[in-house]
């Protein structure tokens, strides 16, 4: 994938992204105060909350992405230089390792 396809693309992404997590930000759970719906909202907003987790973090590694574009270095494995094989970068624009570099990151829990 090619630098301009591949900041567009990325570009992209991030504006689903961001307009994800405005929408999930501005879901509140109505607050109903009875003890039965307690234990309903707290689960609601936890939910809420680790999707917005989830949200960011993927946004930031498309941001890292589009700095790796940036500097020229996108498609370069961040742990051993080597290229990212391209169907990987097209599966996922925002890989920053090859496959056997990921799956030894993935192994030490990130």
């Amino acid at each position: 994938m090619d630098a301009a396809a591949a900041r567009s693309r990325l570009e992209m992404m991030v504006e689903d992204l961001d307009r994800s997590i405005a929408i999930l930000r501005g879901e509140s759970p109505e607050r109903d105060h009875s003890a039965a719906d307690a234990g309903s909202g707290l689960s609601d907003r936890d939910r809420v909350e680790a999707a917005l987790d989830s949200l960011r973090r993927h946004r930031a590694a498309v941001q890292a992405a589009l700095d790796r574009v940036a500097a020229g270095t996108y498609g370069r494995c961040v742990g051993c230089g080597a290229p990212v094989p391209e169907g990987r970068l097209e599966a996922r624009p925002d890989a920053a390792r090859c496959v056997p570099c990921q799956a030894r990151h993935d192994r030490r829990g990130r």
